[in-house]
């Protein structure tokens, strides 16, 4: 098409076994580029108000990122959304890899899934083809077996192929998606979509090129030979190369904020057992997404005290975070083992760690019993505990049906006050990382239109000294000032909202969090080049901004329709309580100062500053008036 895009979108019926494509032409394209943006059109446009998460009426979309499969380091992310199973808001989930390119080579931006299977079938994609083929042989099967007779069946090893597992068909409510076996759409419990409608995967193959796509293809080579050097040199990218997010660890405990004991502390005292050390006993190879130089990618293998296979890569910090210091859990070969067993079922680590500890606080407290549990000690540090209850989640058997509904859902079940004891924002579990210490981070945390989430947008230590390479790659993008991690200001709103759009612009033409500056090597300019040299857009930063901004205004759109509003902006009882260990010893997240930031950024966002409803004004100018119209916004 020559602007990033193929310019198609696959539409599947599931129900009546029909598949159509839909076509739409560069103006669409311009507000609407890919990945969130055209996620968060489609959904709100398509999905009935109110809808079942988990029956055939909710619609499930695929869409991959504008510059998705480009051969620019991080360009490989795709999104998967739909109303969540988990909190019943606007659900979304985006994975690196090898799927969302291949998508893109097979001739699609986009997949739109609706309806129910009548028996669990899998979707074949290849060249400009698609048709819907039985998996009844695939269903209840490990996904090393289904991706392996798959590829078998179809007589091609590089088939890419998108997939859930056990827990995804048992309608665990935070069930992932894999593909290529280590890269997760993890978040908001897209794969008990997938399960509800008997889809266990999307197979794609494809040969185009994204030469055939791009308007000047030299210039993003250009981008491409300059950046490869540059992934080498910068302090992030080489940081991340060499270690990956494990190497996190130790620094973020050592300040205080490593999730510890269900967030009760911010220090562990087992963190030698999971730091770097010891995750370079256990690291067998670094891998990488599509063409991407950075290869932060851990594998391990462990022959030991537990059996854990490379099959599945191995844990992210996420996942050591929340299976180990968060269940103060210090062996980290019982750590690798709750991730391959998360990445074998198919859960979302952070979801299915986030419970567990959850569950060992209630168990503590006598709320959980050994008849609830089955006899199992489910205690702080029982790894073996641990190990057991994630197996009876992925299966949802005895104590993990209800543990598979989410701490949200749980502690309502379990009653006698568990409530205090379930760190989740709109239903979704807390990633690990505490607002304690990065209090923009919780106005992130909050806001977030598909529950807690870290990626919402850059993390305030990265603008706090003004002498390092993250801020002066974030003043390019429009900060003015450093600011400490710590402070609650007019000036730290700003910020938020400034990096918030940057964030979401990522997802929306498929760029890795791990990429574009500030977090990472990729400049402001080079962004901005790769864009322009993918589109033959007159672009500026602004207008990228603004990407971000109208796609989170249309996410915003669909809870604001499902009855959100700015009372489920908010953080769990615990973050306003002091951390119990730690550098940030006696450190609470002041409840005035954050309600004030909530109501500041509410008003610099153009939403109503008491109800968190996007404006009419705001929204025309984002060139969203349809979506007030539909969602019936006058003023």
């Amino acid at each position: 098409m020559g602007y990033g895009t193929t310019g198609k979108i696959l539409r599947v019926d599931l129900t009546k076994s029909v598949i159509s494509i839909e076509t739409f032409d560069e103006g669409f394209y311009r507000k609407y580029p890919g990945g969130k943006a055209l996620a968060a059109y489609y959904l709100l446009k398509e999905c009935p108000a109110g809808v079942d998460p988990l029956g055939p009426d909710n619609v499930l979309i695929m869409a991959a990122g504008l510059i998705t499969g480009a051969p620019i380091a991080t360009a490989t992310r795709y999104t998967v959304a739909a109303r969540s199973p988990l909190t019943e808001a606007y659900g979304e989930s985006e994975a690196g890899g090898f799927w969302g390119p291949e998508l893109k080579f097979a001739g699609y931006d986009a997949i739109i899934f609706k309806g129910k299977a009548p028996h669990p079938v899998y979707l074949w994609v290849h060249d400009g083809e698609a048709e819907i083929r039985d998996a009844r042989h695939l269903w209840g099967r490990e996904p090393f077996e289904v991706q392996a007779d798959i590829r078998a069946e179809l007589g091609d090893d590089l088939v890419r192929v998108l997939q859930i597992g056990v827990a995804g068909e048992n309608l665990v409510r935070y069930a992932a998606i894999t593909n290529e076996l280590r890269h997760f759409n993890g978040r908001n419990g897209m794969g008990a979509v997938m399960g509800s409608k008997n889809l266990r995967a999307v197979a794609v193959r494809g040969h185009m090129k994204y030469a055939d796509l791009a308007h000047d293809y030299p210039a993003i080579l250009e981008i491409t030979r300059r950046l490869a050097k540059d992934v080498k040199t910068h302090p992030q990218s080489a940081d991340l190369t060499e270690k990956g997010t494990p190497g996190l660890v130790l620094g973020l405990n050592a300040a205080g904020i490593l999730p510890t004991k269900n967030f009760k502390g911010g220090a562990f005292d087992g963190v030698a057992g999971i730091g770097w050390d010891s995750y370079k006993e256990i690291l067998t190879a670094r891998k990488s997404c599509y063409a991407c130089s950075v290869r932060c990618k851990r594998e391990v293998t462990v022959n030991d005290r537990y059996q854990v296979s490379p099959n599945y890569g191995g844990p992210e910090y996420e996942t050591v975070a929340a299976f180990g210091s968060n269940c103060g859990v210090s062996d980290l070969q019982a750590v690798a083992k709750a991730n391959e067993l998360c990445d074998r079922y198919l859960l979302d680590s952070i979801s299915c760690g986030s419970t567990v500890s959850f569950a060992m606080e209630c168990f503590e407290n006598g709320l959980l019993t050994l008849e609830d549990t089955g006899g199992i000690e489910l205690r702080f540090g029982n790894a073996e505990a641990m190990l057991q209850v994630v197996e009876l989640i992925g299966k949802r058997q005895g104590i993990g049906n209800l543990l598979a509904e989410g701490t949200c859902r749980a502690s309502q079940a379990i009653g006698a006050g568990a409530g205090q004891f379930a760190l989740h924002i709109k239903g979704q579990e807390l990633p690990m990382h505490d607002p304690r210490g990065k209090v923009g981070l919780g106005l992130g945390y909050a806001i977030s239109e598909n529950g807690a989430d870290h990626l919402t947008a850059i993390h305030d230590p990265t603008i706090a000294n003004p002498e390092s390479i993250p801020f002066k790659g974030a003043v390019k993008w429009g900060l003015k000032e450093a600011i400490p991690p710590r402070e609650m200001s007019l000036r730290k709103v700003e910020a938020y909202q400034l990096f918030e759009n940057w964030s979401s612009f990522g997802k929306c033409v498929g760029y890795c969090y791990f990429g574009p500056a500030p977090r990472s090597f990729i400049q402001a300019e080079d962004i901005l080049g790769s864009i322009q040299a993918a589109t033959g857009w007159d672009v500026d930063l602004a207008e990228l901004l603004q990407m971000g901004e109208r796609a989170t205004n249309l996410a915003r759109l669909f809870n604001t329709r499902e009855g959100f509003t700015s009372k489920d902006d908010t953080l769990p009882e615990r973050l306003f309580q002091p951390l119990e260990t730690g550098a940030l010893t006696g450190v609470a997240m002041p409840r005035d100062l954050f309600e004030w930031g909530m109501k500041e950024l509410y008003r610099l966002k153009g939403w109503n500053p008491e109800t968190g409803i996007p404006q009419r004004g705001k929204l025309d100018e984002l060139d969203l008036g349809w979506a007030a119209d539909l969602v019936g916004i006058e003023t």
